[in-house]
Formats: structure tokens, sequence, C-alpha cells
């Protein structure tokens, strides 16, 4: 029982947000003949994931103690709300996540060095204060850009690094952009449906600030700027008229489907669209792999 409550409160369909943009770094080094280490890659990517849980295990906890999460709540099930986890539990499982990714962090910035060092301290710190600490990200309407930031214009980006030696690549960045604009996506609807809930607790998320109709046009932005970044990286040097890249276009139809839901549903209709949302940054991701390995 224990085991299927931590599977709930990890929320594994989420987890695509931490893998997808390590793997495409990975995926990019292999193109340009810069892959230099197994083991730098698979403690790379496990140490996404342990800070990615941890975000997940305290975000669970802190949104319970705020009162963010209630009976009245319109998401998935939450551990520590619904009781199948208590707040101890649920802050060691996230302090064991954080521990062990400092650990692997060790080994990455001896190999990284004081980039790697910047990029996992800001990893982590930003990841607590997520949700908790005195200034929240995601209470004051900053979770959107720290998901940018760091699921798309670091991850990539120092994912390669770590394998190529090279920190600045512009097609990383164009790369972690890509999958950065998805995941904000998901943050997107997540917010929209829990608006009159946020509000009630003083959690000033963008779509509580501006509205839901402006954060569901950012939605749309965000769905549909992939696929410029995938003409862009068509024109560089590396990927000129690289076709395969065009495989991404093949997740158009579940765009435009997503775009048209979020303008027809709302409240606890909204998780369709959230799975559908995560289920495409895992196809966009799947087909964008193909294309950059091909």
């Amino acid at each position: 029982m224990k085991i299927k409550s931590w599977l709930i409160a990890a929320r594994l369909n989420t987890l695509i947000v931490s893998i997808a943009p390590v793997l495409l770094g990975i995926a990019l080094s292999i193109e340009k003949n810069q892959f230099s280490s197994f083991l730098v890659a698979f403690l790379t990517l496990l140490a996404s994931i342990l800070i990615q849980l941890g975000t997940n295990f305290i975000n669970d906890l802190y949104d319970f103690l705020s009162g963010a999460d209630d009976i009245n709540r319109l998401g998935p099930q939450r551990a520590v709300q619904s009781g199948i986890l208590t707040k101890n539990q649920m802050k060691l499982g996230a302090y064991l996540c954080f521990l062990l990714a400092l650990i692997i962090g060790f080994y990455l910035v001896f190999v990284g060095g004081l980039p790697i060092l910047i990029i996992g301290s800001f990893a982590l710190i930003s990841a607590y204060c997520y949700t908790a600490g005195p200034y929240p990200l995601g209470y004051n309407g900053l979770g959107d850009i720290f998901v940018f930031i760091f699921f798309g214009l670091i991850a990539v980006p120092g994912t390669y690094y770590l394998q190529s030696g090279h920190f600045f690549d512009f097609d990383s960045i164009l790369i972690g952009s890509s999958i950065g604009f998805i995941a904000v996506a998901i943050l997107c609807v997540n917010n929209i449906r829990d608006v009159e809930t946020d509000v009630n607790v003083g959690k000033k998320t963008l779509a509580v600030r501006f509205g839901k109709f402006p954060i569901i046009i950012l939605y749309d932005l965000m769905m549909i700027l992939p696929y410029f970044f995938i003409i862009i990286l068509l024109n560089r040097s590396i990927f000129f008229m690289d076709y395969d890249l065009l495989l991404t276009f093949l997740s158009l139809p579940v765009a435009i489907k997503l775009i048209i839901d979020i303008h027809n549903k709302k409240d606890s209709q909204l998780n369709e669209v959230l799975f559908g949302t995560s289920n495409f940054l895992r196809l966009f991701f799947i087909l964008l792999f193909i294309g950059i390995i091909l």
C-alpha cells in the first residue's frame, strides 16, 4: 500500500518533463559526435529525476499546509491531502531525493566544474523554493519562469555541456526551449483549473493575477512555438535541411486538438487537457529525439 502511495505522490506522468530535456541533450551530443560518458549521462538523468521528485513531494506537502489542496481540490489525488502519506513522511521523501541529487551533483561538478556547480545549486534551491520557503515561486507568479528556465534553458544545454565541454550551444538552447514551452503549457492548464482555490489561499499564479483567458492564450502560444523553433533548427548548419526533424510535425494535430479543448473545457474537465498536454510533451519529445538521432 505504501508503494502505491509513493507512486501517487511521485506523479509519474509528470516525470517526462525532467527526462525529456536530458535525453535530448544526450541525443544532440551524439549527433555532434560529442558524447563522452555513459556514466555521466546516466547520473545526469538520475539527478534530474530526483530533483523533480523532490519538487513534487515538497509541492504536495506545502500545498496541503497552505490550504491550496483541500477537499474541494479539482485535480488528481494528492498524497498528504488524501491522508495516504503523513506530512513527516512526505518531508522525509523530499529531503531524501534532494540529498541523493546533491551527492550525484558532487560528481557532476567534478566533471563539469563551476558551470555545473552554479546550475546544480540553482536547481536545488529553486526546487525547494517552488512551493516552500519565505517567497514560494509558484505562489508568486514565478513558477512559469522557473519551469521554462530549468526545463528549457538549463537542462538541455547543461546535459550537452557535460558531454561536450561546450557550454554555449545555440542548437541546445533551441531544442531546450521547445521542450520548455510545453512544460510551461502543462503548468498553464494546472493554474487555469485551480484559479478559484488559489485565490482563496492567496496563491498568486499568473492565472490569478491576469485571469484565465490571457493564460489560455499563453497556453496556445506555448503549444505552437516549438514548431517555429524546429523550423529555425532546420536552417542551422548541423541540421540544415535535415527533414528528419519534421517528424515533430506529426504531433501538430494533437496540439491543435488540445488548444481547442482548453478553450471549451472548464473545472475538472481540464484534467483531460492536463493529461493530454503531458502526453503531447511525451510524443513531441520522442519524435524530436528520433529526428535528432537519425
